[in-house]
């Protein structure tokens, strides 16, 4: 009677080990998930624990093998990796909530109305700063000058920065302030004079840092707002990754800082600038990683940019004869950075848009890559090339290229380009059918922060009122599994991340968010009108 006993207790005691659940954080049922994963396959359910998925299943079955504190219906809306952005400015779109916001601008009259506006706003202004505005959209298609803005503003500094980042517009209390003179010559760029040989106000590339280093550098409580904004701004896009492509030390730093204080949440891939100082600290040091930040790899700018006509090309633009853009930085200091940073851990990303400066870039990167595996260097923008270029992409060089350029650009590309080199240009497909990876971006704030305007782009080569029909050089569209990947898993493993982030698989981080509709499946003209409704960083929602 006893061992029965022993026996029926010892039985009860099995069962109830069988029985016993795995307690996870959060469980999600009823989804259309997109996994990402390498067969692209598609989900129901998933399980978070401490931050990473823990399962992934095909049904809802999920709440049978774990013990959920939370769960949550997704009542069958789309639910995807977190989305990340391989090339942007974050800290640059937080500063730019702090100035006049000149972008969508249709004339130079309305850059000075929303000008005097700020400064009406904010009259205890000492300098006044701007960004956005892009002389392509107007009816006169020429840079401006700052004659209005000498009048208006006699003794305050005004320095309003084009859509690219590439040129400025300053008064001439800036450019004293600068020391610019009509006889200051810098190489990499221009300062452009009027017919009379008088400054126009107009910077191109390299003469722009003059003025940046005399302005006043903006306040800790700025820069730390800055940071909170940009991620605000992120987050209700359904970003969880941001490359930021051109970060100092100190803001480097600042975002650590306060990622481990809980005080930002969201990760960050870090291109330090190329300074001496930032190389001369962080090559030595070597790659740091922490949860949320990942510093390992160097922005070198190569040239300007297409729409100030500072991008490199081989021959003269088509516009303006006898003139071929500039280097930012010479192909010879190209050379010499690549050695330098081939010896280190660190990558290499170099903006390259015309087809002259990805030539000297693809060349430099080849030479020093030859004898070395699984670097992952990055061509940013690879916006123009030559036809017999393209196959250095397969030699391991990753394309980092941002889709809303082109349908930013086509209404003037072929106008400074030409019929036959347009043709090299925002070539997407062909890129990935060279690469067999595209990371995909938006460089904002040149861009909008949505990457529903990114895949729409990616796929219809249209802007949203669907010009031009049939899209722009629809040849090099992607697909949309392509233009999910570019923003999921392709942009991890540019990072060197695809085994934490980029798709949802048991043990990578809980990154995901979840659309108002299937963007995989809805109309094509409908997706820039897609939200990001929920959004979670490592299981915790932040939106």
């Amino acid at each position: 009677m006893i061992k029965s006993s022993l026996r029926l207790c010892l039985f009860v005691v099995l069962m109830t080990a069988c029985t016993e659940k795995e307690t996870v954080d959060l469980i999600v049922t009823n989804a259309n998930i997109y996994t990402v994963d390498a067969n692209f396959s598609k989900g129901s359910s998933i399980a978070i624990k401490d931050g990473v998925f823990v399962a992934v299943s095909q049904n809802d079955d999920l709440q049978t093998k774990y013990e959920a504190k939370e769960i949550r219906d997704a009542q069958g809306k789309t639910l995807l990796p977190g989305l990340i952005d391989a090339h942007c400015h974050f800290y640059r779109l937080g500063l730019n909530q702090q100035r006049v916001d000149l972008t969508g601008t249709q004339s130079f009259d309305e850059v000075l109305d929303r000008v005097f506006q700020f400064y009406k706003a904010y009259p205890d202004m000492t300098v006044i700063r701007g960004r956005g505005w892009d002389q392509n959209d107007w009816a006169v298609k020429e840079f401006p000058t700052n004659y209005m803005l000498d009048q208006a503003f006699e003794a305050i500094p005004v320095v309003l920065e084009r859509v690219d980042g590439h040129a400025y517009l300053a008064n001439t209390a800036a450019l004293e302030l600068a020391g610019i003179k009509a006889d200051t010559q810098v190489d990499g760029g221009a300062i452009l004079k009027d017919a009379k040989g008088k400054l126009t106000g107009i910077l191109i590339d390299n003469p722009m840092d003059m003025v940046d280093a005399v302005l006043p550098k903006p306040s800790l409580k700025t820069q730390v707002t800055a940071l909170k904004e940009a991620e605000r701004i992120c987050f209700d896009n359904g970003l969880t990754t941001v490359n930021d492509a051109g970060l100092d030390r100190q803001t480097i730093e600042l975002i650590d800082s306060l990622q481990q204080s809980g005080e930002l949440d969201i990760r960050v891939y870090v291109m330090i600038s190329n300074t001496p100082e930032n190389l001369d600290h962080y090559l030595p040091k070597g790659i740091v990683k922490t949860d949320k930040l990942n510093v390992r790899s160097v922005k070198v700018y190569g040239d300007g940019a297409l729409g100030s006509r500072g991008a490199a090309l081989r021959k003269p633009y088509t516009d303006q004869p006898g003139h071929f853009g500039a280097m930012v930085t010479p192909v010879s200091a190209i050379n010499d950075l690549a050695e330098r940073i081939a010896a280190s851990e660190y990558q290499m990303n170099t903006h390259a848009i015309g087809d002259s400066a990805n030539i000297a870039v693809l060349r430099a990167y080849k030479k020093v890559l030859e004898n070395r595996t699984d670097r992952r260097w990055k061509v940013e923008h690879a916006q123009v090339i030559s036809p017999q270029d393209f196959d250095y992409f397969a030699l391991g060089i990753i394309p980092s290229v941002q889709p809303t350029h082109a349908t930013s650009d086509m209404y003037w590309a072929g106008d400074r380009l030409g019929e036959v080199r347009v043709q090299g240009a925002y070539a997407f497909k062909t890129l990935l059918d060279k690469a067999g990876t595209v990371a995909l971006g938006t460089d904002f704030p040149v861009e909008s922060v949505s990457p529903f305007l990114t895949f729409y782009a990616a796929v219809a080569r249209q802007d949203t009122s669907q010009y031009p029909e049939g899209g722009f050089q629809i040849k090099d569209a992607l697909s949309r599994e392509e233009t999910l990947k570019g923003m999921t898993l392709w942009a991890a493993y540019s990072n060197f991340e695809e085994d934490e982030k980029g798709s949802i698989e048991v043990g990578k981080k809980a990154d995901f968010v979840i659309l108002s509709d299937d963007i995989m499946t809805v109309p094509t003209k409908e997706i820039p009108a897609l939200q990001a409704e929920q959004v979670f960083v490592g299981g915790e929602q932040v939106k």
